[in-house]
């Protein structure tokens, strides 16, 4: 197998998300407070470290879900075509929804699953993503909460991959190439 011709630089370190994963909690604990129970969706496959961690800090009651879709395949450019790989096992309709999605680049994957969510009438629907990068955003779409905004380089790390490597990084890295 050969190796990658890329380094990784680190951006925001692993103590860095921890801390802000810790505001965002309060900030989603006060937005639903007195929720019988809020569904967390998280976007596969890039949000699942981001989400184990974000519910392991929210004291309410929680379940999860999962959606996977997919833009992006193993290039590094949006095809902006959004395909629904796998839906939620549960319903939704009446009750509390948070989405948790990696990183907001083009928008195309959020606006997608906002919009399909929102069709199935849950009683509350918010989002949140670890990372935004404002400068590639083709929709018009900002998640209620944000970890980092971040600028336009392509990054990995805490779940986030290129090809289906670096998303056991404890960190996010901006991917830098080195020749062939």
């Amino acid at each position: 197998m050969s190796q990658p011709d890329y380094v990784v630089d680190q951006m925001i370190s692993a103590k860095a998300i921890a801390a802000r994963i810790e505001e965002l909690s309060d900030e989603i604990e006060a937005t639903f407070a007195g929720t019988g129970k809020l569904i967390v969706v998280g976007l596969l496959r890039g949000s699942f470290v981001f989400i184990a961690d974000l519910v392991r800090e929210l004291e309410l009651p929680v379940e999860v879900d999962f959606l996977e879709a997919s833009s992006y395949g193993d290039t590094m450019e949006s095809s902006r075509e959004v395909r629904i790989l796998k839906d939620l096992r549960g319903e939704i309709a009446g009750r509390d929804v948070l989405v948790v999605e990696d990183i907001v680049d083009t928008g195309f994957t959020l606006s997608h699953v906002v919009r399909l969510l929102e069709s199935r009438e849950p009683r509350r629907l918010e989002t949140i993503a670890l990372l935004d990068k404002p400068s590639r955003r083709e929709v018009e779409i900002k998640a209620t909460w944000t970890g980092f905004e971040i600028p336009d380089e392509f990054v990995v790390g805490y779940g986030i991959d290129y090809a289906q490597r670096n998303r056991n990084l404890p960190y996010i890295g901006k991917v830098r190439f080195t020749g062939a």
